[in-house]
C-alpha cells in the first residue's frame, strides 16, 4: 500500500464522525473467536439498564473490542497489509467503534453518574430540610450578617 493510501485510511478511522451512518458488523472475529456482535449489542441495548449479572460480560466485551481495534489499527499503521485489506480493516474498525459507542452509552459509568447525581440531590434536600428545621432558613429574617449559599 502506498503511503498516501495508508494515511487516508488512518484519517478515515480516526475521524470524529467516522461512526455516523456506520452499522455494527453482524459478526466479527475478536481475539480469534467469531462473535455475533450486532446481536450482542442489540440484546444489551434492548434492556433499559444492564443487569448486575451482565455488567461483567459487557465490560469484558468492551475491553476485547478495544484490544481488537488497536490490533487492527496497528496493522494499518505498520503498513502490514494491502490497500484492499486496509480498507476492510478500516471498515471493521469503524464498525467496532460503532459497537463501542452503543455499549458505552449503557455502561456502568452512566449508572454511577446517575447514582452520584441522585446522592447529591438527596444531600441538598436533606440540608435544606435541616436548615428549615433548625430555623436557619427562614427567608432572611434574623441571622444578621450570615452568608447564604
Amino acid at each position: 500500500m502506498k503511503e498516501y493510501q495508508r494515511k487516508q485510511l488512518l484519517e478515515r478511522v480516526n475521524r470524529e464522525a467516522a461512526t455516523v451512518g456506520a452499522s455494527i458488523p453482524d459478526r466479527i472475529e475478536v481475539q480469534g473467536e467469531e462473535v455475533p456482535l450486532q446481536e450482542f449489542v442489540f440484546e444489551i441495548k434492548r434492556r433499559e439498564a444492564v443487569p448486575a449479572g451482565e455488567r461483567d460480560r459487557v465490560e469484558r466485551a468492551k475491553r476485547n473490542l478495544r484490544r481488537e481495534r488497536i490490533e487492527r489499527l496497528e496493522r494499518i499503521e505498520e503498513n502490514e497489509v494491502s490497500f484492499a485489506e486496509g480498507e476492510r480493516l478500516a471498515d471493521s474498525i469503524i464498525g467496532i467503534d460503532r459497537a463501542l459507542d452503543a455499549l458505552e452509552s449503557l455502561g456502568p459509568a452512566d449508572l454511577q453518574s446517575e447514582e452520584q447525581r441522585q446522592e447529591a440531590a438527596d444531600r441538598k434536600r436533606w440540608m435544606r430540610f435541616l436548615r428549615k428545621a433548625l430555623g436557619r432558613d427562614d427567608g432572611g429574617s434574623g441571622g444578621g450578617s450570615r452568608t447564604r449559599f
